[in-house]
């Protein structure tokens, strides 16, 4: 059971919906308005978010990165748009997932239950930290270091980060990340992974022409090495 709030002005879309939610076991919260879904965020720190983009006050993308300066709960995105512009331009702003519209009640149950169980940190065991280099990462308190730095990372940066630091030394392909980080296998959408390594990278202080982490290997994928 998770308590997530629901962003969405039409009350048609909206009862079917929490109706959906309500039926799986989870607590809903509903919003019509970003100004509410942000007062609710910092308020109830609900489980996940479901933002609708076309909403009457703010602009869905502004709502979004608004949520993100205050919270790193999980958004997923419940969008119209469908072009690769858009979807790139909803995950910079911090988005964790996506569904375009019409969609159906399993098929967004689905969509939480995936991004829910990324975001858990694996139970009370203690979890030996990560380290390649001056990168230390701490899997229990979902924390990154880089030469005794923080490191800023949403949700899903992180998950990619240490996902990739656990098989350091080893080629992890595009499909690899999307199957095992996302539990996704959407086939045309492996152009997310290139986004998000192009975030850690700027993070890490690296570029693809430069790389010291995150190395592209060509028409295979990308492997995380410890600098020489």
């Amino acid at each position: 059971m998770a308590l997530i709030l629901l962003v969405e002005d039409d009350r048609i879309i909206t009862a079917a919906l929490s109706r959906a939610l309500t039926d799986a076991g989870h607590v809903v919260r509903t919003a019509g308005q970003a100004v509410d879904a942000l007062r609710i965020v910092t308020e109830n720190k609900p489980d996940l978010v479901i933002l609708d983009l076309g909403l009457p006050d703010i602009d869905g993308a502004d709502a979004l990165r608004m949520i993100r300066s205050v919270s790193d709960v999980p958004v997923i995105v419940a969008t119209a748009r469908r072009s690769e512009v858009d979807i790139i331009s909803l995950l910079n702003a911090g988005a964790d997932d996506y569904v375009t519209k019409p969609f159906s009640g399993g098929h967004i149950l689905a969509r939480i239950s995936a991004v829910l169980r990324r975001g858990r940190s694996g139970g009370d065991d203690a979890v030996p930290n990560i380290t390649v280099g001056g990168l230390v990462i701490n899997p229990q308190q979902r924390q990154a270091t880089l030469e005794g730095e923080p490191l800023r990372l949403t949700r899903r940066e992180f998950d990619v980060l240490a996902y990739l630091a656990e098989r350091a030394g080893k080629v992890v392909s595009r499909r690899e990340l999307m199957t095992q980080v996302w539990q996704q296998a959407r086939i045309g959408e492996e152009q997310t992974i290139d986004v998000h390594i192009s975030w850690l990278r700027r993070k890490l202080g690296e570029t693809a022409a430069q790389p010291r982490y995150l190395h592209t290997v060509r028409g295979v994928g990308v492997m995380m090495v410890e600098p020489s």
